[in-house]
Parts: C-alpha cells; structure tokens; sequence
C-alpha cells in the first residue's frame, strides 16, 4: 500500500480512534476513583499525554545528552570531565563561546530597538499597514533562504575585478574597495555582519509585538500628560516606555534563546570558518564532522546551562506579574 495512503488513514483515522479511546478509557478510570478524590485525579488523567510527551522528547533527551557527554566518543568508557575540559581549553570551542556571546548580547539589542524604533514611528504614519508588512515580510523567509540571499549582499571578489556583490558593487560604483564581509579579516567583525542578517529577519517580530503593545496604552493617558506640559520624548520616557517594559522583557528573553540557538545562517553563510564559530554549530561538527558525541554533548550541555538562566529569570517574572493581577 502507499506510504501516503497509510499516513492518512492513520490521520484520519488512527489519531481519532486512539483519542475517542483514551476518553472513554480516562472517565472509566476516573470512575473507579472514590468521588471524593476525583476533581483531584481528574486534571493529571487529562494532562498525562501532555506530560508523556514532554518527557519522552525533552527530558529524557536532555537526560541522556548530560549522560553522554561524560563518556568517550564511543559511549562506552567512563571520562568524567574531559569533555568540558577539551570545551574550556580548545581554541575553536572557546571561539565559538565568544562569537555566541556576541550574538546574545548585539542580536538582542539590535532586534528590541530596532522593533521598538518601527513601532513607533510606524504607529503614526498613514500607510502603517504597509509599512509594517514590509518590515515583517522576511520573517516568512527561511534562514537558510535569508543566508543564501545576504551571501550576494555580501559577494566579495578580489579588487581589480568586477564585483557582483551588491554591497561592494555600491562601494566600487564610488571608488572604494570591496570589502570582505564575512572574510578573515577584522573577526570578530564578520560574525557583526551575521547578526545584522538575523536581525533584518527578527526586527519585524519584535515590530508586531511591541506594535501591538502600543495600541493597548490608553489614549487618554498619553492625551492628559500632554495637556499637563510634557513634550513627546517625556512622554516616550516617562509613560510609554515603562509600560512597554514587559513586552520588551519578553521579545529580549525570545531573542536571548534565539541567538544561544542560532545555526542556519552561519552555517550557509560562512560554515563556521573565519572565526564565526558558534556553539550550535560547533556541536553540530562535533558530532558530524569529527564524529565525537561526547564533546557534542558537552557543547550541548553548555548551551542548556546557558538558557536555564534566562527561564528562570523569565519564570520569576511572569509569577510576578501574576500576583500583581
């Protein structure tokens, strides 16, 4: 039988059938319960499938990736730290640590102002709609489409030749020599470059969503400080802003995992050489190119340490936001 004749009978059919079953199958249970018990046990009969999964494709992998990267490339021999120890003591991990680094800290800034700027400049124009479309349009671009498309932006070619890179074709049109963008030359300025790619791709995310934040401060708020003598920068800084605060927390929190996780453009844009290495990518290497696992791993496990930070920091602030409501 066709494989896609399978696939949608199992859609169609399968997923149903097995949904209708685990109903019957969960009130049933829930019915042996003594009824005193029951709102109790009736949540977590519900929720179990939710938490199956989360387990099955989260926890347990995270489990066995920390596992791993305390064994040898074969996954048998126990080596404690030496993993972390090549991590911490090699040039191109240590590299690669810097470069992610960068991209935290210039991604994040980048996106939040350059989203926070076209809001609001945007939320007093007449052809907002378009506007805001046509900064949002290369989200719906992929990664590795947006890498391939800036490597023309970037084509470099030797001086004395034509070139037909847009960028240095503009500078040759004025005289001045190409410039190798994402060249060996000034690192780590070219992984700059990289992350003004990512960010001409997220700007327009943080756009809608601090746009959208905008529209929901009252009018009339903004009206009375006006009526009471302050100028547009006072009411930016003292009004705007401070309520903007929490949206801007969460489109920075987005855009710190976003660059912890960044892989595609660097991989289609410069594969990692001339020093714009990033941890994603080193692991990636790791474990493709060098066929170590372990070190994988290692590299893996870093990454994780580095986010869990930043989710807690985030927890802790929408539990406080939460009691203030």
């Amino acid at each position: 039988m066709d494989a896609r004749i399978v696939t949608a009978l199992v859609v169609v059919v399968a997923v149903p059938t097995v949904l209708a079953g685990y109903i019957l199958l969960g009130e049933r249970l829930i019915g042996l319960v003594p009824e005193k018990r029951r709102e109790g046990v009736r949540p977590w009969i519900w929720v179990a499938p939710a938490l199956l999964l989360v387990f099955s494709f989260l926890v347990l992998p995270t489990v066995v990736t920390i596992g791993a990267s305390f064994f040898n490339k074969f996954g048998k021999q126990f080596i404690g730290l030496s993993n972390y120890q090549y991590f911490f003591s090699s040039g191109d991990t240590l590299v690669a640590l810097r470069n992610s680094f960068i991209w935290l800290v210039l991604l994040t800034v980048f996106v939040v102002v350059g989203g926070l700027i076209t809001a609001v400049l945007f939320d007093r124009v007449r052809y907002e709609v378009v506007a805001k479309s046509l900064i949002f349009l290369p989200l719906a671009i992929s990664f590795v489409g947006a890498g391939v498309v800036w490597n023309f932006m970037f084509d470099y070619e030797p001086p004395g030749t034509t070139q037909i890179g847009t960028l240095n074709g503009i500078q040759q049109l004025v005289g001045a020599g190409p410039t190798w963008f994402t060249g060996p030359v000034g690192a780590p300025a070219n992984t700059v470059w990289l992350v003004l790619v990512a960010t001409w791709i997220w700007t327009g995310f943080a756009m809608v969503i601090l746009s959208a934040a905008l529209k929901g401060i009252s009018p009339e708020l903004l009206e009375a400080a006006r009526v009471d003598g302050a100028n547009e920068g006072q009411v930016f800084r003292g009004i705007t802003l401070p309520l903007l605060m929490p949206t801007i927390a969460v489109v920075a929190t987005t855009m710190i995992i976003t660059a912890l996780k960044a892989f595609d453009i660097v991989y289609v844009m410069t594969g990692g050489n001339y020093d714009t290495d990033i941890l994603a990518l080193q692991m990636y290497k790791q474990l493709f190119n060098f066929g170590q696992p372990g070190r994988a791993a290692a590299v893996a496990t870093v990454l994780v340490l580095l986010i869990i930070p930043v989710m807690v920091v985030n927890i802790r602030r929408f539990r406080a936001q939460e009691a203030i409501r």
